[in-house]
């Protein structure tokens, strides 16, 4: 019986530690709130990337937005002074100065004047179907893909391109790839009378192929002139 009255109730013990508890939660809710800590870590990063008014906000890493090269004015590697905006731009923007359309028994004039354009200083560059066009290629797409790579077509209008089919199709196709567009399409006519000047072409001048050199050098100088405007 003893050691009934020397133990105190259950409840006796537990009150006095839950009162001094909600003493503590009254007092913490009572203070008022104080600053986090800021870590090292977030300590570098405000530091490494400043904000003013004026700047515009962040878009991420540097490795996923870069800078705008400047243009190079040459360097060790010889590199020269163009940059990568230039490359893609004005005559470099096609790969071909001149797409060269002709009939099949009219090979051998459209191989000398591709040699006649692509030789001098200014090295124009040619497409010529025979010699360029991809081994294993439809004829249809090769045509398709050599126009509107190039920036000026000469048609090499004779007698047997007015006989072949293959020939207007030809002209059709690159007078659709720039209409209207002066300089690009040059008609050479060669061995016809004004007369036989195709229909579709009338609103064009066309290089007589009497002239001097066969008419060569006007083609030419037609072709640098539109180059000259791609800056």
């Amino acid at each position: 019986m003893a050691s009934s009255t020397s133990s105190p109730a259950p409840g006796s013990r537990s009150k006095k530690p839950l009162g001094k508890m909600a003493d503590w939660f009254r007092q913490a809710l009572a203070r008022k709130p104080t600053k986090m800590p800021v870590s090292p870590e977030s300590a570098l990063s405000d530091v490494s990337h400043p904000s003013s008014p004026d700047s515009p906000p962040s878009l991420g890493s540097s490795s996923e937005v870069s800078p705008i090269p400047a243009p190079s004015h040459g360097g060790a590697d010889g590199g020269g002074g163009s940059s990568s905006g230039s490359s893609s731009g004005g005559r470099w923007s096609k790969d071909y100065d001149v797409c060269v359309c002709h009939s099949e028994e009219d090979l051998a004039a459209a191989q000398e004047l591709v040699s006649y354009l692509e030789g001098g200083a200014a090295s124009l560059r040619c497409f010529l179907q025979l010699r360029d066009a991809t081994p294993g290629g439809a004829i249809v797409s090769e045509l398709c893909h050599a126009l509107s790579s190039s920036h000026c077509r000469v048609l090499l209008i004779t007698p047997g391109f007015l006989r072949d089919p293959w020939c207007r199709y030809q002209m059709l196709q690159a007078l659709s790839e720039a209409p209207g567009a002066e300089g690009r399409t040059i008609p050479l006519m060669s061995g016809l009378s004004r007369a036989a000047y195709p229909a579709e072409l009338r609103y064009m001048y066309f290089v007589d192929g009497r002239g001097p050199e066969g008419g060569f050098r006007q083609v030419k100088e037609a072709v640098m002139r539109y180059l000259q405007t791609l800056g």
